[in-house]
């Protein structure tokens, strides 16, 4: 039988997701189960094969159907060895081995990579990146992540670094990173980040604003509170969504007169505010971006929502296509 189905795990601290997949990227199932990180995350792992095992058992799936299992993760990746290690979120610091076991317990290939880079191939493949070769993801969540592919193959680096786009520095006397360095664009464009950058603008701010006065007051402020009143014209929140976007748009200027991507996608909770934000970001990538580059990378808005990592992990397992 020729294998025309692929696999996609997406593991988080919370939840592991599954797909299966044609090999166009078309999601025909989906279903997941909790992350149980108890006893450091020992149980994680045989969850995942018991899990696999009997949806394929459910639909009276044959295994000969399948190219392989792809799956992302969080925390340190070595990718020839299959093994995770500082995924903190799961409870395993110290070096878990994964390719082996769930190859092993399922009965097909196994390929690894880290999770903001799945969910890059992801959208590159099936998503906003429009299948071209040359794609930039950033993710703004908790924290800022993404991956960067040239020439349709993931960026790496010599130390597994590669794409840590969070960590690009726009401002060095900003404020402090988790990394220990000071700027990153984690600090100032994550959920909290914005928060963060409201309470440096409330202690100046002297107008009227919602936001001003819930900070003022010590109540809680999320990110989509201050993206909303910005759209409703609240001049402090317009103000402080600005500067988020001047961050954005300039370390996308970077990365862009850097790779000249077709497109740089931006995705993540954050990224729900849509058009408002991208149209914002897009002005400063414009300003700050070497001409060619302004004229030719596109800002644009991921589609795929929570199937990205899916998906793309599911895209890993495409390399065993040819084997």
């Amino acid at each position: 039988m020729t294998a025309s189905k692929i696999i996609g795990i997406d593991l988080g601290g919370t939840s592991i997701k599954f797909g299966i997949l044609t090999l166009d990227g078309e999601v025909q199932d989906k279903w997941s189960i909790p992350t149980n990180i108890l006893e450091d995350g020992k149980l994680i792992v045989p969850d995942i094969i018991e899990s696999i095992n009997h949806r394929l058992s459910l639909y009276n799936l044959d295994k000969s159907e399948f190219l392989g299992i792809g799956m992302g993760t969080p925390g340190s990746v070595n990718i020839s060895e299959s093994t995770v290690k500082a995924a903190f979120n799961l409870n395993w610091a110290d070096t878990q081995e994964v390719g082996k076991p769930i190859s092993e317990g399922v009965g097909l290939p196994f390929i690894l990579d880290n999770d903001a880079n799945v969910a890059a191939l992801g959208e590159r493949w099936v998503g906003a990146g429009e299948n071209n070769p040359d794609v930039v993801f950033i993710t703004l969540g908790t924290g800022v992540g993404g991956g960067i592919i040239a020439s349709g193959e993931l960026v790496h680096g010599v130390a597994g670094a590669g794409g840590e786009i969070g960590h690009i520095c726009v401002d060095p006397y900003g404020f402090e990173c988790t990394c220990g360095n000071r700027g990153c664009l984690e600090t100032v464009t994550s959920a909290t980040g914005i928060v963060r950058l409201a309470r440096k603008f409330a202690e100046e701010y002297e107008g009227d604003s919602t936001i001003k006065a819930a900070i003022d007051n010590g109540d809680e402020v999320t990110s989509k509170d201050i993206f909303f009143a910005a759209q409703e014209g609240d001049h402090f929140s317009l103000s402080v969504v600005d500067k988020f976007a001047y961050y954005l748009g300039f370390a996308c200027a970077n990365l862009g007169s850097t790779l000249n991507p077709a497109s740089i996608v931006i995705g993540g909770g954050v990224s729900a505010a849509g058009e408002f934000l991208r149209e914002k970001v897009e002005k400063y990538f414009t300003k700050y971006a070497f001409s060619t580059v302004r004229n030719s990378s596109k800002i644009k808005l991921a589609v795929l929502g929570n199937d990205a990592g899916i998906i793309g992990a599911a895209s890993l397992a495409l390399k065993f296509k040819g084997e």
